[in-house]
């Protein structure tokens, strides 16, 4: 079984540069049997349910014949994507730090400090950014020289900007050129990104909020206001089931509204 999930995993080699870049400290072999065996304790779980389920409703058992495989592939498929998640998690963190990291670096370089004394005090800063840096200096610690150990950084950094700006003083280090006057021009055009973000986010959350006026509270409020009237003329008896179900609908419309204003809000620290 272990040649297999081996042969899974040079058949999708991209899994070993997600683990790293979602700093899952886990073997390819490993995560890949880790998930075959939790998603088949969840199907069997599932196909359990669904078997008590048609037992009790008096439906077909054959149906569990293609239940089985469909848990089984489905759960694999999302614990699977386990690292793709902790990616974007990292980079929303460090895209909020990116530019106070850079600006760190550049004030120490421009007093006068080396810039691996730069990078030892970034690293003993608090937050994911200090995090990555740390990293960056027990690598170069351990022997890697520092352009080495900054192309490690820039391939398994979860965070485009984070590996421009590491890229570009990478790139400085090894042609020789002044670090500062690189790394102020970079930090430049990422805050010049950012606010490109930010007013962009502006338009995107005027619709939005529209939106949500017209689809989260215009409409519900309406629309249970005319049913009650409806309801008294036709004599329909409106039961406690019925209001709770509304109101857990329009919980799960305000959660999935909330949840996509979340998700488009820039990751920005101007």
């Amino acid at each position: 079984m272990v040649n297999t999930f081996h042969l899974y995993v040079t058949k999708f080699p991209l899994i070993k540069d997600k683990l790293l870049k979602a700093h899952m400290p886990v073997k390819p072999d490993d995560f890949v049997k880790k998930c075959f065996k939790g998603s088949f304790m969840l199907a069997v779980t599932c196909t359990l349910l669904a078997f008590f389920s048609l037992d009790v409703l008096g439906g077909s058992k054959l149906h569990l014949l293609w239940l089985f495989p469909a848990f089984w592939g489905t759960f694999f498929w999302f614990m699977m994507h386990t690292p793709d998640v902790q990616i974007r998690k990292r980079q929303r963190e460090i895209e909020k730090e990116v530019l106070f990291a850079g600006r760190f670096l550049l004030v120490k370089i421009e007093a006068g400090q080396p810039f691996f004394n730069a990078l030892e005090d970034a690293s003993k800063a608090k937050g994911i950014a200090g995090k990555y840096f740390a990293e960056i200096v027990n690598e170069i610690k351990l022997g890697t020289p520092i352009e080495k150990a900054l192309d490690h950084a820039v391939e398994y950094s979860p965070s485009e900007k984070f590996r421009r700006i590491l890229w570009q003083i990478n790139n400085s280090l090894k042609t020789g050129t002044d670090v500062g006057t690189t790394l102020r021009a970079i930090l430049k055009q990422i805050m010049d990104e950012q606010i490109i973000e930010i007013k962009d986010y502006g338009k995107k959350l005027n619709s939005l909020a529209m939106f949500y006026m017209l689809i989260g509270v215009v409409v519900p409020a309406l629309g249970m206001t005319m049913f009650i009237i409806v309801a008294s003329f036709l004599d329909i008896q409106i039961t406690f089931t019925y209001l709770l179900f509304a109101a857990v609908m329009l919980a799960f419309l305000q959660f999935l509204f909330i949840s996509l204003f979340k998700t488009i809000r820039p990751m920005v620290q101007l």
